[in-house]
This record gives C-alpha cells, structure tokens and sequence, in this order.
C-alpha cells in the first residue's frame, strides 16, 4: 500500500506540473524568467480587480532591548474598537463552498478561556503537510530526476504563521481545517507543539488534508506546487459563533491566500467591525484579489515578485517598487508591507516616506521555506505588543534571519528568546 501511495503521489506531482505546462510554458521555467519581465496579473476595472494572465512564482526574504516576559491571558472586548499600536493607522453575498459530505469535529482541544488582558493573534489560514525534496537542480521540461533525499513536515502558510506566533511566545489562536488522516495528525501535532491554541481547528471527513511539494535545491532556495486538500473544500457558508468571536477578539489577525477567498473576506470583515487590524500576506493562490477583501485590510504583504504580478509592474529597483505600491494605495490598501529578499524589507505608509529595514544576515541559508511567513507573523507579534514600527521591522528581520538557518518550515520558527539574543549580539 505504502508503494502505491508513492505512485500516486508521483503521478500527481507530475500532473500538476503537466497542468503548469498546459499554458504553454512550464512551471519551473516561468519561474526563472519572471524576474525580468512581469507579468501583469491584476487590473482595476470599474472597482474590481481582473485578471490579465495567470503565473506561478514564488520569491522570499531571508527576511533598543525587548522585554521577554509577556502576560498570556487572552482578551475580551467583543465588538469594542481597539488599536493596540498607535503607530499605525487603521480604516474604521457568501456562497456555500462545495462538499459532497461533510463530518466535521472541531479540535479535541478543550476551549480556552478568554480573559481581557493580552489581546492575541488569530490566524485564519491554511494547513499543509509539506513533502520535501533534496535536489541539486529543478528538473527541464519532461525531465525525471532522483532527489537526495524526502521528507514530510508540518506547514501551510497559515499553519506556519501561527506556530511562529507560538513559538515566540504569544498567545496564539489558529483557525483552519485538516482532513481527518495522518498529515491532519502530523500538523495538529506540530501547532500544539508550538503552543497554539488550537480550539478553532476543524478537522473533516471529506477532504483529505492539504500537502506541497517543496522542491528544495543545494542553495536553499525552493520551488513549490500546492495541492488544496481541506483548505479549499468544506468550510462552512458562514463560520460559526465561536470562530468570529475569537475574530474580533483579536489583537490583530493574519490572512493568507491559500484559503478561499470568501472566508478570507467574512474573516477580515468580523475583524474591521470590532477595530481589530488585519494584515493579508499576498502569498498563496494566482488569482485577482477582490477589491471588497482589500477594503477590510490595514496592511498588505507581499513580497516583491508578488507586488510585480499583483500590479502588472517592474519591481527589480526601490524606485519600482515604490511606484508598485502606490499603485496599492490606490486601490485603497494604505499601508503595505514589502519583502524584499536579501535586500531587507519595507513599510510604506500611504503620504509618508518608507521605513526599511536590511535584511540581517544569516551564517548559512539551508532552507528559504517559510521565511516570509516567520517575517510577517514576527511583525505582527511585534506590533500587538506596541513596539515602534522600527522595532516591529527589526525584531522580524531577525526572526527571518534565524528560520532560514532551520530546514523545514514550521521546525525552523525561532524561539523568542533566540531573537532577543540575536539582536542583543547586533
């Protein structure tokens, strides 16, 4: 059986990529060839967002004493607006997802009492077990190679940003869905190994649980295919009591885009309505963001390859990306977050010069996996907590710096206190 799995899951990876190649060029090769040419991907159009052509690249970062000891009571100020950070500021048709059928338990985690003292972040996204590869290259077109090694581990976008949120050690609530098998195991396990509160984990029956396979190369870098699983498929046409509940709780909440996009909005939505700060990481699906989502979100994210596709703009140069972004301001996200690689990172904040941040330097890359996700939750730690916006940018930095010394995803989320001491060393 174990052999016959593995053929399956082989025929799979090489049908997605035949899919890519569908297009008319392979996956790997409009990876390589997007940095000097990018492609457009969104358009305004009468107030909406339409897509221009579909493309699949993926680009990360690498990326004053700090008080380790926090409270971690979690708040409750239902409905009641609040802005934990002053530094920044912050804007005051469901359809039923299809499922044949639908099993549905929530976590066996007993529910946390929340009490009105630190407020903590709720991160609704997905949940994946990552396959990794060893490779010393990316296959060409129609090519078979054999990797040095595989692997499987906890990850998923969502899953990683709260386990960092975890690790740093912040109250830290996830709200997703695992399919009721072995990965579903494997990444509830991990999630409760990093301290996150996992009472809005829902696992279900008819959807297996999401999985990637991340191919990884001898210089760290990686390339990525994503298979949905239950992060695509049952949730519910309206999130329950509970889960909103926990939603405006929130001292901030993250969003990513390896969900669907309709949760995403009645998330961000909840959020908005009881003063709650939203960020949405620009990572995960191709496809136009909405701009009814982009009205409830307070901070974008992207990385500069995503700001490239999402606006049909060059970002190779500061200049570029500075023009990228205000191509966001315009369509109403008045602060964005950059990721810039090794070259660091950036908030603009819309009539205000840009805040950057160098990317605080790594003694050896083995896995670039989940960086950006380290990079964002840290900020989002870091921000909850009312550090200055320099702060926020440089306790995320270091964060980074550290993740992608770890191979794997969710294992390579540093510890609050090795962040500290990092940037107590700088």
């Amino acid at each position: 059986m174990l052999h016959n799995r593995i053929e399956k899951k082989d025929n799979l990876i090489k049908t997605q990529i035949l899919l890519f190649s569908s297009t008319g060029e392979t996956f790997l090769r409009k990876k390589s060839t997007f940095s000097t040419k990018p492609t457009p991907f969104l358009v305004e159009k009468e107030n909406r967002f339409e897509s221009i052509t579909s493309m699949r690249a993926l680009a990360f970062l690498p990326s004053q004493q700090w008080d380790s000891k926090i409270q971690t009571h979690l708040p409750n100020h239902s409905n009641t607006p609040i802005n934990t950070n002053p530094n920044l500021q912050f804007k005051t048709t469901r359809h039923p997802l299809p499922c044949f059928s639908l099993d549905s338990s929530k976590s066996q985690t007993p529910l946390t009492p929340i009490t009105p003292t630190t407020p903590p972040l709720v991160v609704v996204g997905s949940a994946n077990a990552d396959i990794y590869v060893e490779i010393e290259r990316l296959p060409k077109e129609g090519e078979t190679i054999s990797a040095k090694t595989g692997q499987t581990l906890a990850g998923g976008k969502g899953a990683n940003q709260a386990a960092c949120g975890g690790k740093l050690a912040y109250p830290t609530y996830f709200v997703g869905q695992v399919g009721q098998d072995a990965h579903g195991k494997l990444v509830t396990d991990a999630l409760r190994g990093g301290g996150v509160h996992l009472d809005h984990l829902t696992s279900v029956a008819a959807a297996p649980t999401g999985h990637a396979v991340v191919m990884l190369q001898s210089d760290g870098q990686n390339s990525i295919i994503i298979v949905g699983g239950a992060n695509m498929r049952c949730w519910p046409e309206r999130l329950s009591d509970e889960d909103l509940r926990v939603v405006r709780s929130a001292g901030i909440v993250l969003l990513q885009r390896e969900i669907p996009e309709v949760v995403n909005i009645q998330v961000a939505k909840a959020a908005k309505s009881a003063g709650v700060p939203v960020i949405l990481d620009a990572g995960g699906m191709d496809t136009p963001i909405s701009q009814e989502l982009l009205n409830y979100v307070d901070i974008f994210s992207p990385n500069e390859s995503e700001l490239g596709r999402l606006t049909g703009m060059p970002t190779e140069s500061f200049e570029q990306i500075s023009n990228a972004v205000v191509k966001c301001h315009k369509m109403g996200v008045k602060q964005v977050l950059v990721k810039l690689g090794d070259k660091g990172s950036a908030l603009f904040v819309e009539g205000d010069e840009p805040i950057k941040q160098p990317v605080i330097s790594a003694a050896k890359v083995l896995d670039t996996t989940g960086a950006g996700d380290t990079f964002t939750a840290s900020f989002a730690v870091a921000f909850v907590e009312g550090k200055s916006i320099k702060e926020c940018l440089r306790f995320a930095a270091a964060a980074a710096s550290l993740c992608v010394q770890v191979k794997g995803a969710i294992p390579s989320m540093p510890e609050r206190k090795s962040v500290l001491n990092l940037l107590q060393s700088l």
